[in-house]
């Protein structure tokens, strides 16, 4: 018997995406940075904790923004599309016999599923919105949702760069600390997100690691030139 598999929690894992990558490399970078410029794991840790809850308000907000204004745009369409069918119903129909069109439907047919379609105005409404407009009906709750799903991943993820700064005397030997934590914490997590989405996890968790090193690299470099 066929199963077909399909991941259907991508809005989820894009929240978690954004909110860890961030959460992971921002702070470590910043972290970093500060490793070569003060003597102090309290100034990098005062510092850090800062960062990550300025980043997590920043980035949920960021989250919650986007939703609503996904949320505001579907119903400004759905309120035009509505408007056409009601005043323009011959080209709006029209327009259903192109979408068919594009899938290979005969002109005959073209014609019936459109004189079918305009019987319901509500799905007629949707079918325009889905297949003209490629416009999915945005969940309402999604926007706050978001916001947390991203604000809590970057928490999370901007902690674990701190982590090596508690248990160690030095910025340097924090930096050291830090480094292999979150180098392993970005190889897991970029493997995982990888994983999910069907790609190739090994190389996910490389491209992923990579991108953190190098944004805390060139904090580090910076910083040490500045100081």
């Amino acid at each position: 018997m066929h199963k077909e598999k399909h991941f259907t929690s991508s809005d989820l894992i894009k929240d978690i995406v954004i909110g860890m990558s961030d959460g992971l490399t921002v702070p470590f970078a910043l972290a970093a940075g500060l490793s070569g410029a003060v003597a102090s794991n309290s100034i990098v840790i005062t510092a850090g904790i800062a960062e990550v809850v300025a980043g997590s308000i920043a980035m949920g907000l960021g989250g919650y923004l986007a939703g609503r204004t996904e949320v505001d745009h579907y119903q400004t369409e759905l309120i035009r599309e509505r408007l056409e069918v009601e005043t323009v119903p011959e080209e709006e129909k029209q327009e259903v016999r192109e979408v068919f069109s594009s899938y290979g439907i005969s002109p005959g047919l073209q014609n019936q599923l459109a004189l079918e379609l305009s019987q319901d105005k509500t799905r007629w409404v949707d079918f325009m919105m889905r297949f003209e407009l490629g416009m999915e009906k945005p969940d309402a709750r999604r926007a706050s949702r978001s916001a947390f799903n991203i604000g809590a991943s970057y928490i999370v993820g901007g902690m674990v760069p701190l982590i090596g700064y508690f248990i160690t005397k030095t910025p340097r030997e924090g930096l050291l600390i830090s480094a292999i934590m979150t180098v392993l914490f970005l190889l897991v997590f970029g493997y995982v997100k990888t994983k999910l989405t069907g790609n190739r996890p090994f190389y996910g968790a490389i491209k992923t690691a990579f991108i953190g090193i190098l944004a805390a690299g060139a904090a580090y470099l910076i910083a040490g030139l500045i100081s």
